[in-house]
């Protein structure tokens, strides 16, 4: 094994590395940006129906987003993206319903 191998051994490994890398920052990025998104609204929903006040927000915020990162964390892209499309429907249906509903 020369020196030529050692070297395209090492780029191939370093290419493979920063590759994992990329992917495993893309996926937790996605599910925190979800999370996120679904943590402030149905603590805006909380809000309104209760009344609680910015601590309480915040803290529902988070407590919803750190659950959703823990379901979330051994799906695939594709299945995140599915939930979010879902998720996405539901709440077009909900403001349909509260735009009918007199």
């Amino acid at each position: 094994m020369g020196i030529g191998d050692k070297m395209r051994g090492m780029a191939t490994s370093a290419q493979e590395g920063v590759k994992s890398t990329t992917m495993s920052l893309l996926h937790i990025g996605l599910r925190l940006i979800t999370g996120f998104l679904v943590g402030m609204t149905l603590a805006l929903i909380g809000q309104e129906l209760i009344g609680y006040g910015t601590f309480a927000l915040i803290f529902a915020v988070i407590v919803v987003m750190a659950v959703l990162m823990k379901i979330m964390s051994p799906w695939s892209f594709g299945q995140i993206l599915i939930f979010d499309l879902i998720v996405v429907l539901v709440g077009m249906l909900l403001r349909m319903y509260i735009l009918v509903a007199p």
